[in-house]
């Protein structure tokens, strides 16, 4: 028709953009091969540049090309035109990063290109850090460089911490910004102890990152004040509460010897350290009565690489008679820490560490935070974020006194939150063991009850060392996990009436004599199989577990563990 705009069909527009794809695919192809050709041959030329700088302009994720593209760099350059060839490189780098900027290749080039750089100019680096953070303020590759940035020219702390001034105050959801602020402000007081130690059982926080500065009372104020002008305006935003518990949080335990045990019986010497340490078999002397002894310590489970329990064998005879006391020091030179153990006339030997408790400046900061915690507490008496914080500073404070409302707490926290439910129950059943073994100590005993409470996983285990008897009947475990087999003095285990359907942690244990398992989910003869390797167990309670229905069981429990004279089925 006359006077009309022709216009081109659907299928007519697919079939052109399919041509100049396939166009642009066979330029593409045709650059790329010619670059491996020469990457091949050895040949570092301009116009091997001039191919990356084709391909990586359309594809700056090309990590091979960027690698290339280094080596001819470093191949060309000259003293007299460094400045000038690395400047366009950077150039060349900023449209890379037009294209995707979040191109790991292009950001590591670029701190490649500007260390290499005779007079890099840094202020223009951080400008342009802030121009990409300000389009992606999660932008984790720009973060990556800023630090670089920061660190080779020398920005000072006061400076970095005033930009993300300014950018939590433009978005207080700026995760980013509160994070790369907890990794400054340790940095003021460089060289500072920690203020305390946390209670050996008392885990008050899950921060963003831990250092072992001191944040200076004055900044720390600041902090407190700025982080709650952030959630009392937004409540429900995670940013500035992940923050907040970070500076609640203080620095981890103290990497040590926290406990030595010695059986005479056994000849064996257990050690608890504070935290996962690998094989110490470097760092870790023990001494008998003033002589080094050659022995080969390893972990309480073939599973672990990393165990915050180890154990060796004494040399045959060299402890065992009751009659003789001795000695017994073991020295960690790694952290130029020890132990001592004395063992007297027909007695094991035991060393523990002790429990530090809050400074008195701690405790007052804290129980502000709690209060301030409080009321917004009852203004958004249903926050999850709230809730949670005022359940770890109630912790952090005095958890056994606040036992009570922290169980009241994880209540209305799995109500409000029910699709964290799961991890509300497994948290809460680490403040309950912690709790116990509170309680434990001060009663200075060895048995751990821990019956009807609701738990759903087990940890802490590390720190029951010493424990005799534990009883952990009608919960909601699934299984006795690994970590059990650092209790090596347990002789008395109670698991009634749990849904428990591995006891892979029963391994090894050289006083195990009692093991109760009444109405479990046992249904597998090889289930039992890790009781073989405990040398002193004679009572088994299997009652109403699934595998009693089998035929033919007593004989085979019989056959797998011929040392048990009371088996209950």
């Amino acid at each position: 028709q006359h006077g009309r705009v022709k216009v081109k069909s659907t299928a007519q527009q697919e079939e052109e953009k399919r041509k100049e794809r396939e166009k642009k695919l066979k330029v593409y192809l045709s650059a790329r091969d010619a670059v491996f050709s020469k990457k091949s041959n050895g040949v570092l030329d301009e116009e091997a540049l001039q191919l990356t700088q084709q391909l990586l302009s359309s594809n700056p994720d090309f990590a091979t090309l960027w690698n290339f593209r280094r080596e001819i760099l470093l191949h060309l350059e000259t003293e007299e035109e460094m400045q000038k060839l690395y400047e366009l490189e950077l150039l060349f780098t900023e449209s890379c990063l037009k294209v995707n900027p979040k191109s790991y290749g292009s950001w590591h080039h670029r701190g490649w290109v500007s260390s290499r750089l005779p007079r890099p100019d840094w202020p223009r680096e951080l400008s342009l850090c802030d121009r990409c953070l300000s389009v992606d303020e999660r932008n984790f590759h720009c973060w990556d460089y800023r630090r670089f940035v920061v660190k080779a020219s020398g920005v000072p702390v006061s400076q970095e911490l005033r930009f993300t001034d300014r950018l939590i105050g433009s978005n207080f959801s700026n995760y980013s910004s509160w994070h790369y602020r907890s990794t400054l402000l340790p940095l003021l007081q460089p060289g500072t102890p920690s203020p305390c130690r946390k209670p050996a059982h008392v885990s008050p926080t899950a921060s963003p990152q831990t250092h072992g500065h001191r944040v200076c009372e004055e900044q720390l104020l600041k902090e407190y004040e700025l982080v709650q002008n952030a959630f009392f305006t937004d409540p429900n935003d995670q940013s500035a509460w992940f923050y907040y518990r970070w500076l609640l949080g203080r620095a981890e335990r103290e990497e040590m010897i926290s406990c030595v045990y010695v059986s005479r019986e056994g000849e064996r010497v257990t050690v608890a350290f504070s935290k996962l340490v690998n094989a110490p078999a470097e760092g870790l002397v023990l001494v008998l009565d003033g002589q080094p002894q050659q022995v080969e310590w390893r972990s309480v489970h073939p599973l672990f690489r990393h165990s915050p329990v180890w154990l060796c064998e004494l040399p045959p005879g060299s402890i065992s008679d009751i009659n003789n006391e001795h000695n017994l020091t073991v020295h960690w030179t790694e952290k130029h820490t020890h132990r001592d153990c004395a063992l007297y006339t027909g007695r094991d030997g035991c060393e523990c560490g002790e429990v530090s408790e809050l400074s008195i400046e701690k405790t007052s900061v804290l129980q502000s935070e709690l209060q301030s915690c409080g009321q917004l507490l009852e203004l958004e008496p249903q926050n999850k974020w709230c809730l949670l914080t005022t359940i770890l500073l109630m912790r952090a404070l005095d958890p056994l006194g606040h036992e009570r409302e922290t169980l009241a707490h994880f209540q209305t926290l799995k109500e409000v939150d029910p699709m964290r439910s799961s991890y509300y129950s497994d948290l809460c059943s680490k403040f309950m063991i912690e709790n116990t073994i509170l309680k434990m100590e001060y009663a200075e005993v060895r048995v751990f009850s821990l019956s009807d409470k609701n738990l759903s996983t087990l940890c802490h285990l590390d720190q029951l060392l010493l424990v005799t008897h534990i009883n952990l009947s009608s919960n909601q475990l699934l299984k006795l996990p690994p970590q059990f087999a650092m209790l090596h003095c347990l002789k008395v285990l109670e698991a009634d009436n749990n849904a428990i359907e591995n006891l892979e942690g029963l391994y090894q244990l050289p006083k195990l004599e009692d093991v109760s398992l009444r109405n479990n989910h046992i249904s597998k003869l090889s289930t039992l199989e890790p009781l073989v390797s405990c040398p002193k167990l004679i009572r088994l309670d299997l009652r109403g577990n699934p595998i009693t229905k089998t035929a033919n069981i007593q004989a085979e429990l019989a056959q797998l563990l011929p040392s048990v004279t009371d088996l209950l089925i």
